[in-house]
């Protein structure tokens, strides 16, 4: 099978996505508008056939139509890969251009703010969002929640396929010459506003005030345009010696990160957080998580079973909840127990793949018979 797919080579996701579909034999083509930072898909089964050096910005609506002119360069892509299936990932920008291209079978992934904030800021956003979903042969989420939300812009049904994660590589293992008078903390995200960095900040200062005395080190791991700010927060609050910023680090070191971690956070303040991939990655290492009460977040944790869940934007809340698991080991490692195996239910990476295969044969198979009656009546 071949699939030429319309996605960000710069975004993990799709470096997933891409690398997961060529290790079970598809055979893959890339369309970017962005450039990778490193070449992650030097892999027998994918071929870029477009990545240009200059980053272009998604989120201005006259780069969206100025995409239009790129519609010739993809159909000549199309002509030359021969894609059984053409899957854009986000269904704006690249979903635009995939309508456009006229391709059949086109399946299109939404991805959060193409769903959450795009068709909000004016009627030209909203109908082209309708126009590339109607184009669409299959509709694909990532989380339920965000199914639902595609509902105000469809009536077609929506496939989930949960973002999961290689349950082998993300699991518990212990860290050599680990302080255990040290409660380790931590998110994994970029350090943006919408992940609700500041209120980790503002959180641990509320703790640390109640408890001065309290073992604590802090890790915010991710790049991100706001990351000067928060060092100066951090310096502010005179909590340096508490906190490490050590930048975004590469995905092959991010399961012994996890493990590093003693309480994971994703608590971020947009419901444009559709999934939480980090979080999934920290309960398959058993860690106990806490979660803002956005997106798909809640969903991720089944609205607090597996997880604890406080209201967004609240740092009292949240120092309330990290000291509740740190006073509490024995909860802290039955949630995180309780958190493994609802991932490996539901969560593993290998059986999420199958599902989108699956979804590509029987699409495939629809395409082909629907041709063969156009043959036949003709």
């Amino acid at each position: 099978m071949r699939v030429l797919l319309l996605s960000d080579s710069s975004s993990a996701h799709t470096e997933k996505w891409a690398l997961g579909l060529a290790e079970n034999g598809i055979h893959i083509g890339l369309f970017s508008f962005n450039k990778a930072a490193y070449e992650w898909y030097n892999h027998p089964n994918i071929t870029v056939f477009f990545e240009p050096d200059t980053r272009i910005n998604a989120e201005s609506t006259l780069t969206k139509l100025a995409y239009i002119k790129y519609v010739s360069i993809l159909k000549r892509i199309i002509r030359h890969f021969k894609p059984d299936v053409l899957h854009a990932h986000y269904a704006t920008s690249y979903g635009l251009v995939g309508a456009l291209s006229g391709f059949k079978p086109f399946v299109l992934s939404v991805w959060g703010s193409d769903v959450y904030d795009f068709p909000t800021r004016s009627k030209l956003h909203r109908r082209i969002l309708q126009y590339n979903l109607k184009k669409a042969a299959l509709l694909m989420s990532t989380s339920k929640v965000m199914a639902e939300e595609l509902k105000k812009y469809t009536n077609k049904a929506v496939l989930v396929t949960p973002f999961g994660v290689n349950v082998n590589e993300f699991s518990k293992k212990v860290i050599p010459d680990k302080d255990k008078n040290v409660t380790h903390i931590g998110s994994i995200k970029s350090l943006e506003e919408k992940y609700g960095i500041e209120y980790i900040i503002e959180a641990v200062k509320i703790l640390l005030d109640r408890r001065p005395g309290l073992g604590l080190k802090v890790h915010l791991v991710g790049g991100g345009g706001e990351t000067e700010n928060y060092k100066k927060l951090i310096n502010d609050y005179k909590l340096d010696s508490h906190f490490v910023v050590p930048g975004r680090i590469p995905f092959s070191e991010m399961s012994a990160y996890h493990n590093l971690l003693d309480i994971f956070l994703n608590v971020s303040i947009d419901d444009s957080e559709s999934f939480g991939v980090a979080c999934v990655e920290a309960m398959a290492c058993e860690k106990p998580v806490i979660v803002s009460d956005v997106g798909g977040l809640m969903e991720v944790v089944n609205n607090g079973e597996f997880g604890l869940v406080i209201p967004k934007k609240n740092a009292l809340a949240m120092a309330n909840a990290i000291e509740q698991l740190i006073d509490d080991p024995a909860k802290a490692i039955t949630l995180g127990e309780k958190a493994r195996q609802h991932v490996l239910a539901h969560y593993n990476w290998e059986n999420n793949l199958k599902i989108v295969m699956n979804a590509y044969t029987k699409l495939l198979d629809e395409t082909r018979a629907h041709e063969d009656q156009i043959k036949t009546k003709h």
